[in-house]
């Protein structure tokens, strides 16, 4: 029997546990996540107000185009929320999330951005790819996803010093099981998918 998250409670309904995972899960929402980690990036790879510019602009194609396809989609009534409960209506916004991502990338490359941020944003592309692959048959997790490929980008760009992110991706995965929005099978699954597909980075950065 397939997977189906229940809807989640009121939020003055929730218990103390279940509002700090409601935070967390909102606090580190995929979106938010791929914005942040474009401005840390854009801000190393430009080491200037240059290359935090150049992460902005890759946050319109990766983050601030995903959540308006996502916003229009609730307010019409064809998503369920802003995290997509139901496996089966992820598949339009992904697809065109996945388009904005493609134009980001094909800009950025004619337009000369610098190389950390253009191996980033295609790492996303990867990542979104792979996770849109495995949505058409099975609800794999899209926070841990971004989480896991966030920490292992951080790793890679910035070294062991930024170790105690992995904290973040816990936090997450600990939020989406709180929550009882995923199995813990489609939270690991997420997190190496997510890790996995952010080693493209290293290969291209």
């Amino acid at each position: 029997m397939p997977f189906s998250p229940p809807a989640p409670p009121a939020f003055a309904d929730c218990t103390p546990r279940q509002k700090a995972a409601r935070l967390v899960s909102d606090g580190l929402a995929p979106a938010n996540m791929v914005v942040a980690l474009l401005l840390l990036v854009g801000w190393h790879a430009g080491t200037s107000w240059t290359g935090l510019g150049w992460g902005l602009f890759a946050a319109l194609f990766c983050g601030a185009g995903p959540i308006a396809i996502i916003a229009l989609g609730v307010r019409r009534g064809a998503l369920t929320d802003q995290h997509i409960r139901v496996r089966r209506q992820r598949i339009v916004p992904m697809a065109l999330s996945l388009v904005c991502v493609v134009t980001g990338v094909t800009l950025l490359r004619v337009l000369g951005a610098p190389g950390e941020v253009f191996a980033l944003v295609v790492a996303m592309l990867v990542g979104l790819a792979s996770a849109l692959l495995v949505t058409v048959g099975w609800q794999i997790s899209i926070h841990t996803s971004v989480a896991g490929g966030t920490v292992m980008i951080l790793l890679l760009v910035f070294g062991p010093r930024v170790l105690p992110a992995v904290l973040i991706a816990a936090a997450v995965a600990w939020s989406r099981l709180v929550l009882r929005a995923h199995t813990p099978a489609q939270l690991l699954a997420g997190t190496a998918l997510g890790g996995t597909s952010a080693l493209t980075f290293l290969l291209l950065g």
